[in-house]
């Protein structure tokens, strides 16, 4: 029963999977495909190169955006990508446990004799798979784009920097696992998982900006995703290792308080 709680989990996920692939690679192809027109606008540059412009919020610390890690960073890897799979962790880890508590359908996975914690691990391990999924998806968009425009990129760093996203979606697909686990709420779950998300987001983004408060970037799991610049620099195992202990830290809080409360079944 138990290993059909995890391939039931990803089952559940097959449609909504294809459609998030196939409309992400699109995204990320179209992306893409620009580069050559930027490529020939030494312009932007100066407006990125100012340390007052807003826009640095939303694309990064970019020296060269037309360089291929520069227009991929400001386009995709600082904002979009992680942004998606914020979105995609999210809303697989607030219904992994709540979903089936709301639909009535988390009583078939309790009548049978085994701990709740197994429960947990098997969505948590569906989400993990699903991400690795998605991952590939946008990893091999990202290829397919650069092939096309004959972009000067390296295909192992796009897989090390889409890594490093997978790693910050997990983190936040855990929060809303453990959320989800102690509220039986995916709606609270949602919410409260986004919500951090967009804060630690700016606090990553803005703190920079001033001088004394940017050892605070450290608080955002943001910081441990793209401070490194994996795209250039490759992926940074202890970035990764800090986003992988906070993953399993929730984890854990999430197995704690799912096996401590009541359920509304």
């Amino acid at each position: 029963m138990m290993s059909s709680v995890f391939m039931k989990s990803l089952w559940d996920q097959r449609k909504s999977l294809i459609w998030w692939g196939l409309g992400c690679a699109v995204l990320i192809i179209v992306t893409i495909l620009f580069y050559p027109s930027v490529s020939d606008t030494p312009e932007l540059n100066e407006l990125l190169g100012d340390e007052t412009s807003i826009a640095r919020v939303f694309v990064g610390d970019i020296s060269d955006m037309t360089s291929p890690e520069g227009y991929l960073n400001s386009q995709l890897y600082y904002l979009m990508i992680p942004l998606l799979f914020l979105v995609f962790a999210i809303s697989r880890g607030s219904g992994a446990i709540a979903g089936e508590e709301e639909s009535g359908t988390l009583d078939l996975l309790l009548s049978n004799p085994q701990p709740r914690s197994k429960i947990v691990l098997h969505k948590f391990a569906a989400l993990a798979v699903a991400l690795t999924m998605f991952g590939i998806v946008l990893w091999l968009s990202a290829v397919v784009g650069s092939v096309f425009v004959d972009m000067d990129i390296s295909f192992v760093k796009l897989g090390e920097v889409t890594l490093s996203a997978a790693f910050l979606g997990a983190t936040f697909g855990a929060l809303a696992l453990m959320l989800s686990c102690a509220t039986g709420k995916r709606n609270l779950s949602i919410g409260v998982a986004s919500a951090m998300g967009v804060a630690t987001y700016f606090l990553n983004a803005l703190l920079p900006l001033v001088d004394a408060l940017e050892p605070l970037t450290r608080l955002s799991p943001f910081y441990y995703y793209i401070d490194a610049d994996p795209l250039t620099n490759g992926l940074s195992i202890l970035h990764a290792l800090v986003l992988a202990c906070l993953s399993g830290s929730m984890l854990i809080v999430a197995l704690i308080t799912f096996d401590r409360r009541d359920l509304a079944v």
